[in-house]
């Protein structure tokens, strides 16, 4: 009897794995637009990295670790650049990166949302991002938009010349 119960779980095994989804890993391609405005400044930052991870049929199966160099950040003003480097800002020399680390996904009508933790300026708040896939030939493109209010994360000071919303638009191409 013992002699039969081993090949049964080794086909249970290899059947079973047949089936299981693999969440695909893909590679940060060039062209990605990580842009930011409220109702008195905006611009871009240049330099992002990260892991991405994601399942179109298995959302759970997906994760993002991604980060912005701070310094990378142009307004399209060297004295804004300069200002939003600053202490009074961004406070680069102490707090270099922007992080993003997704905690959870799901599908969300026609496109996806992704939860997880945002860390900028040493703060680090609960966010979720509706986001967009679309397949190409080379891997696809995430596309998403939301809001954070730069108070929350002691960005500048409350009130003051620059709105507190601040709107971020994604646009990542990737590669497998």
């Amino acid at each position: 009897m013992n002699k039969l119960i081993y090949p049964a779980v080794a086909i249970l095994i290899l059947l079973g794995s047949a089936f299981t989804f693999v969440a695909t890993t893909y590679k940060i391609a060039d062209g990605y637009n990580i842009e930011f405005s409220s109702s008195d400044a905006g611009g871009v930052f240049k330099t992002f990295k990260g892991a991405i991870v994601f399942d179109e049929q298995n959302p759970a199966a997906s994760k993002f670790d991604v980060n912005i160099d701070v310094a990378s950040i142009n307004t399209g003003n060297g004295l804004q650049n300069k200002h939003a480097k600053s202490d009074e800002w961004f406070d680069v020399a102490k707090y270099p990166q922007i992080r993003y680390t997704s905690r959870t996904f799901a599908k969300a009508g026609s496109g996806y949302q992704v939860t997880g933790d945002l860390q900028i300026h040493g703060v680090t708040k609960p966010t979720t991002i509706p986001f967009t896939f679309q397949k190409t030939a080379a891997g696809g493109v995430f596309t998403g938009s939301f809001t954070v209010n730069r108070n929350d994360f002691k960005l500048g000071k409350p009130g003051g010349d620059v709105g507190e919303q601040i709107k971020i638009d994604i646009k990542v191409p990737v590669t497998k």
